[in-house]
């Protein structure tokens, strides 16, 4: 049986290789890497659980650290494990430091690489997430894109050998767990009784820069309903750092809780009125439960969300967040932007074709 090495390392990839491992493991020998890059129960552990992705097979116990040694440790460590089992491919998912890490070390081997979620752009290379993405395309033997943006993306760039738009795993994720979300929770359980309108912060280009953070949670503050916050420790970290973790701690509109799990934010987000948020997957998943979003960022990888009116760009400082959340109106639905809840199989297919 071949063997491929699958290497994750931050939370929105638990999600995705869970439905996308069932189905692999009925083909190949997966040895599931975890580089360590979420390291805590709420950030990773809890999504092993939730998901019933099997426990790793390696946890490296990377860490936190600045993107340069985080991600020339990773390859380091990774490169030892490639040596060690000698797999016939490495698959990879998205745009984290663990992505490009394992893509770098597979590269270096002369070992062919798998790359799910292929071709986003968002043209911004000032995001950390551009340049890891775009590298590890142009390393890649098949590159499973989950819409027709992302395949002519590829093109533009001269990639179109091994290319295959698959639609997205996230969608396979959501369609097998939204009703187990909806079974297993209510919305007491989160201490309120009302509308709400779900929030997420935790994107560099947000965190880092204190004129954004401070005009985000701001402009979180004087929304019109209550904002529910599930709030990142990485953010946490910057907040306190900024001196305005106390106005977010005491406002009557935003409510902190712990991060929450995946099923739990599967759970939120189809019950909030709107998202605000700066995450990716986030931003599909309302897409997926029908709920408007509004996203902290000037540019996105999903612009598909954007075009069929589901999703508006939100520059915090320039923008009136509430006037925009208040205005909304409700768009049409456009079905099947990311597929058809099947990218796992026509995944796996084309890896068996190619292997």
């Amino acid at each position: 049986m071949k063997k491929i090495v699958t290497i994750v390392g931050a939370r929105p990839q638990f999600i995705k290789v869970a439905p996308v491992s069932r189905v692999l493991r009925q083909s190949f020998q997966e040895v599931l890497v975890h580089t360590g890059q979420h390291y805590d129960h709420k950030m990773a552990g809890v999504f092993f659980e939730q998901l019933n992705i099997p426990q790793p097979d390696y946890n490296l116990g990377v860490g936190s650290a600045n993107h340069g040694a985080q991600t020339g440790e990773m390859i380091i460590k990774i490169e030892e494990v490639l040596l060690k089992e000698e797999p016939d491919a490495v698959l990879v998912y998205g745009d984290t430091n663990s992505t490009l890490a394992a893509a770098i070390a597979a590269s270096k081997l002369h070992i062919p690489i798998f790359h799910i979620e292929a071709g986003l752009r968002s043209f911004n290379r000032v995001m950390p997430e551009e340049i890891n993405r775009v590298l590890t395309d142009h390393v890649s033997s098949l590159l499973f894109a989950p819409t027709e943006v992302a395949v002519k993306n590829l093109a533009t760039e001269g990639t179109s050998s091994g290319v295959h738009n698959v639609g997205d795993v996230m969608y396979d994720a959501v369609i097998y767990n939204a009703k187990i979300a909806q079974e297993n929770h209510k919305i007491e359980d989160f201490g309120i009784n009302e509308e709400f309108i779900l929030a997420t912060i935790h994107r560099a280009e947000n965190t880092d820069d204190p004129e954004r953070l401070k005009a985000i949670f701001m402009s979180l503050n004087k929304l019109s309903k209550k904002v529910i916050l599930p709030l990142h420790p990485r953010t946490e970290k910057k907040l306190k750092e900024q001196g305005i973790f106390d106005l977010v701690e005491n406002s009557t509109t935003i409510k902190i809780i712990e991060p929450a799990p995946y099923l739990e934010m599967l759970f939120l987000e189809s019950n909030a009125s709107a998202i605000v948020t700066d995450s990716g997957g986030v931003q599909k998943e309302a897409y997926f439960a029908k709920v408007p979003c509004f996203t902290l960022r000037d540019q996105t990888e999903w612009v598909e969300t954007v075009n069929v009116g589901w999703n508006t760009l939100v520059n915090p400082i320039k923008d009136d967040l509430k006037e925009l959340v208040d205005s909304y109106e409700e768009k049409p639905y456009v079905e099947g932007l990311y597929g058809d809840g099947k990218a796992s199989e026509k995944i796996v297919e084309y890896i068996k074709n190619f292997l």
